[in-house]
């Protein structure tokens, strides 16, 4: 992933608790291979589903933010928060990575 992603995620992990005391949980979004994603969610114990969008299906159709490396097409850090398929929020950009967290965090408990 890009430059910034473990520590995000391990982040978001290191949370789950306070997400699930908010009847909130984290769903993770990589253009990444599916043996990509289970190799680094094995490796960082992340316990929330990672989900690939290797095609770009949901990338393209929501027309998120990309950016290419040596021609792979990577998501831009954002965060959405969806409620019954709405997105109610989005936090771009993300700035820094490892205390974004904690602003989602915030969100949850005033808009909860």
């Amino acid at each position: 992933g890009a430059r910034g992603c473990t520590p995000e995620t391990c982040s978001f992990r290191d949370a789950q608790d306070d997400f699930i005391t908010r009847n909130a949980i984290p769903i993770g979004l990589s253009t990444q291979s599916v043996s990509d994603i289970k190799e680094m969610t094995s490796r960082l114990s992340v316990p929330y589903d990672v989900v690939s969008d290797e095609h770009l299906a949901f990338t393209n159709q929501l027309k998120l933010p990309t950016f290419k490396i040596e021609g792979k097409v990577f998501l831009k850090r954002l965060t959405l928060i969806v409620e019954k398929s709405l997105i109610k929020h989005v936090f771009y950009p993300i700035f820094p990575p490892d205390l974004h967290v904690k602003e989602v965090i915030q969100w949850l408990d005033i808009n909860g």
